[in-house]
């Protein structure tokens, strides 16, 4: 098997092409898991993304070990269970015990059991002419419900009319790794490796569509909270700054008035006793 297909330059060229563009695709869920790192905390994050990803690169690397001319799919895919397998370890270590037991329950169940059993029915229940037929198909099958899960994603985001959770920069990527993997897979006349790349290029077509619709949409709710937040803080710091003057200055009142009253008092006191007079017995001189 060669290392490398130069015999057709095209098919080398988006073959590289695609690894650089998967290599910042796989490397975009970094900042996630460093912001996991940061707080010992997965918050509101799933893993099952990942066992996914991780399951899906493990049967092409499988696949392309058993297709010739076709190194440039082990490097990649190589490189991606790597890193899908320090996401899954680090979400493990971080998660909570539940999903921690769930995390590894969907792996023994996938990345192990059900490869395992890929594994044995193609190498011993299928013809070796039809093997790497099967398993092409099998890859596709994995493939589509990859491209198919970010339509979770696309209804959120039509919900909700927030782009928050779908980066414009992820599908941007998302979608040329789509057309130039399509472009190898139809160099390499592999349409196992073309097919389901068809379907992620229209699911990156429309993820960059909603995003140009919705992208707005979020800036203008942030600047109507920070306006009704300015309101309600000028309103507060309004009510309180006069009762509390009112109230000093009632105070410094009413002990003024209270001091008059008793040195008026004390004045009538004072003329209403004089030398002459004969004081009762249970009176004192002031």
């Amino acid at each position: 098997m060669a290392i490398f297909n130069i015999q057709h330059p095209w098919t080398f060229t988006f073959g590289i092409l695609g690894n650089i563009i998967s290599v910042l695709v796989y490397l975009a869920p970094v900042t996630t898991f460093y912001r996991v790192y940061r707080k010992k905390s997965t918050e509101d994050f799933h893993s099952l993304p990942y066992l996914v990803a991780l399951f899906s690169s493990m049967l092409w690397l499988y696949y392309a070990l058993l297709k010739t001319d076709a190194m440039l799919l082990i490097t990649i895919n190589s490189f991606g269970c790597v890193i899908e397998m320090i996401y899954i370890t680090m979400f493990i270590v971080y998660a909570p015990s539940h999903a921690k037991k769930l995390t590894i329950k969907f792996f023994a169940l996938m990345n192990v059991g059900m490869f395992s059993l890929i594994f044995l029915v193609t190498q011993f229940a299928v013809g070796h002419s039809y093997r790497v037929q099967v398993l092409g198909w099998i890859c596709v099958a994995i493939s589509v419900s990859v491209f198919a899960a970010p339509l979770s994603i696309v209804a959120q985001v039509i919900r909700t009319r927030s782009v928050e959770f779908m980066p414009f920069t992820l599908s941007f990527f998302l979608t040329l790794s789509a057309i130039t993997w399509f472009a190898y897979g139809l160099l390499l006349k592999d349409i196992c490796i073309a097919v389901p790349n068809v379907l992620g290029f229209v699911l990156g077509l429309l993820q960059m569509l909603l995003y140009a619709i919705y992208r707005n949409y979020k800036t203008e709710e942030d600047q109507e909270k920070k306006l009704s937040e300015h309101m309600r803080n000028t309103l507060a710091t309004s009510d309180q700054v006069h009762p509390v003057d009112n109230a000093k200055y009632n105070g410094d009142h009413d002990d003024k008035v209270s001091k008059e009253h008793d040195r008026h008092h004390d004045d009538q006191k004072t003329s209403e006793v004089s030398p002459d007079d004969h004081l009762h017995p249970n009176q004192t001189a002031v």
